[in-house]
């Protein structure tokens, strides 16, 4: 299975991973909306920018605003069908990491584990979400701590689901929030990033056309 982890090209601060006929893989910078949001002030975003090049160039799945990391784009209806399918079935597989506040591992006495707790949107409040057991959708994070200072811990997060927000909710409900999480932190991890440290490092999707698995590894920059 190839592993595409070199920047071949970037298109307005977008960096291009992987591309061919059917689709491309590339690394979307944090505070930059993957599709427009409401008004003409959202209107700058990844797809757009990508459909200056690609005009067909469609979302399949998508990422925070103050996230950055691996998104996949298809180019035709059909491989564009074929993604969006492989995400809903949970065929793919990708992980994330992450900086948050405190010491995980003097909390939780092991390097690796799993929050279970269902989340549904905070209405009163969106876009936050919440943590609901009698309503809430499942939702689950595998966590593994890649390292430990004095105070805050590396991790690398796996969602099993792709709830909104879900990472950061349950880092959140850890009692160790995403420093630079401006809607699920705390004084203190506000303080010590200007944004959010959360990178979508690594996705793996079969390719829509030759089924062939294609993975794109992104070093996040923090």
């Amino acid at each position: 299975m190839p592993v595409y982890d070199q920047i071949i090209d970037t298109l307005l601060d977008i960096a291009i991973y992987y591309q061919d006929d059917h689709m491309i893989m590339v690394s979307k910078p944090a505070d930059l909306l993957t599709v427009p949001g409401r008004g003409p002030d959202k209107a700058d975003c990844m797809i757009t920018r990508l459909q200056t090049r690609w005009p067909t160039a469609k979302v399949v799945h998508r990422l925070d605003m103050a996230t950055s990391g691996i998104l996949v784009i298809g180019l035709t209806p059909t491989s564009h069908r074929e993604l969006s399918r492989q995400f809903q079935d949970r065929e793919t597989e990708k992980h994330y990491i992450a900086v948050i506040e405190g010491d995980l591992l003097a909390q939780e006495q092991k390097e690796t584990g799993e929050v279970d707790l269902p989340l549904i949107t905070d209405w009163p409040n969106r876009p936050r979400q919440k943590i609901c057991h009698q309503d809430g959708k499942p939702s689950q994070t595998l966590w593994h701590i890649l390292e430990t200072l004095s105070d805050r811990t590396r991790v690398k997060l796996t969602p099993i689901t792709g709830r909104s927000h879900q990472l950061r909710v349950h880092m959140k409900a850890l009692g160790h929030p995403i420093l630079g999480d401006n809607l699920y932190g705390c004084d203190d991890s506000l303080n010590k990033s200007t944004r959010l440290l959360l990178h979508a490092e690594k996705l793996t999707v079969q390719h829509p056309i030759t089924g062939e698995r294609v993975t794109v590894h992104s070093k996040p920059e923090f």
